[in-house]
């Protein structure tokens, strides 16, 4: 605060100074120019603040949405001027210097009064982080309208998956139990024209429709494991995803705290992304650990899968990971993965409770 006061100062001389000599010179068109400078500084100590809010106050500040400055100085300046966003830089500037030579003064008190200041001077710090966001950050109707956009793009995606997988389960019902059950039915057919006068081509034909059928139930299985495990639906993700880690190759660390116990389509959602990452991770990685953490916030679950691999993973058309992130997207989950050339790679999936 000791070291902010006097930039806040300067930024509201700066401002009002060149705004005041700006408005009584326009006539005389010397003024434009101040002007113009008078909205680009708001605009750039807007950004200042921006950041001194995410640092100092560890607070999160999206970027607003400015419109994009084009043609000569006289047009970006209209520009500027007519974007709701540069006003409301001004108003956090000029609001900044009451509220600056108060926190000042609030930290002289803090050396005489330190025990009350360890409570007023936090909620103080919060107080301009929210002041921050309502003026720095988008405007709620933009903000919404950003949200929209996502969720209308995350549920065409997650429609685009859910086709994927019925196509997926079609071609395996088709290629798998459906032929099994064929040959079953024609073997059995077999067996009834010859039960009269041949008991011992009678035995065969069962002995081989009864095969048939074993492996059209364990294809079966297969494919429902593949829908929702039974051990999921049953003991939840910790004993499902600790299954998953002892079938894999590569050594995993598993845990999972998502108590109270998430919505189905979340725990299916997670335990299929951790499926899909510790694929990959055996597959291509070249680790030799991994490990997987999943635990829940308030709204959400999160999960993140680590290996110590080479790194390099990416988003690709058509890739794992775009499938992961499409998977994610049937519920308005989002998947981020890092992985810098080297490793380690890190996917984390932020998957939303309620929707």
């Amino acid at each position: 605060m000791f070291v902010s006061f006097p930039l806040r100062l300067l930024q509201f001389v700066l401002l009002v100074v060149l705004t005041a000599v700006g408005i009584a010179t326009t006539i005389i068109w010397i003024g434009v120019p101040l002007l113009a400078m008078a909205t680009g500084l708001a605009r750039w100590f807007g950004d200042v603040e921006r950041r001194w809010v995410r640092v100092g106050l560890r607070m999160p500040v999206d970027d607003p949405h400015r419109r994009p400055l084009e043609g000569n100085w006289l047009t970006r300046w209209r520009t500027r001027l007519t974007d709701a966003t540069t006003w409301r830089d001004f108003a956090y500037v000029m609001l900044m210097l009451p509220l600056g030579v108060f926190e000042f003064a609030l930290s002289i008190v803090s050396f005489v009064l330190f025990p009350v200041m360890l409570w007023v001077i936090p909620t103080l710090g919060w107080l301009h982080g929210k002041l921050a966001g309502a003026l720095l950050g988008p405007p709620r109707s933009e903000a919404l309208e950003v949200k929209a956009e996502r969720l209308q793009a995350s549920r065409a995606r997650g429609v685009d998956a859910a086709e994927a997988e019925r196509r997926r389960i079609e071609r395996d019902l088709h290629d798998g139990a459906q032929q099994r059950l064929v040959a079953v039915a024609m073997s059995l057919g077999r067996a009834k024209s010859k039960l009269d006068n041949d008991p011992n081509a009678v035995r065969d034909l069962i002995d081989e429709a009864h095969s048939d059928a074993k492996l059209a139930v364990s294809e079966l299985r297969d494919l429902a494991r593949g829908i929702y495990p039974a051990v999921l639906g049953d003991r939840g993700l910790d004993a499902a995803l600790s299954a998953q880690a002892a079938k894999s190759p590569v050594p995993v660390d598993v845990s999972v705290d998502v108590e109270p116990r998430p919505p189905a389509a979340v725990e299916s959602t997670a335990y299929f992304i951790v499926g899909e990452a510790l694929t990959n991770v055996a597959k291509y990685a070249k680790a030799t650990a991994a490990s997987v953490k999943v635990w829940r916030t308030d709204n959400e679950v999160v999960v993140e899968v680590t290996d110590n691999g080479q790194g390099g993973a990416e988003f690709r058309p058509g890739g794992g990971l775009a499938g992961l992130a499409d998977r994610a997207a049937t519920i308005d989950g989002v998947v981020t993965v890092v992985s810098p050339p080297g490793g380690p790679t890190v996917l984390r999936a932020d998957l939303p409770c309620t929707w």
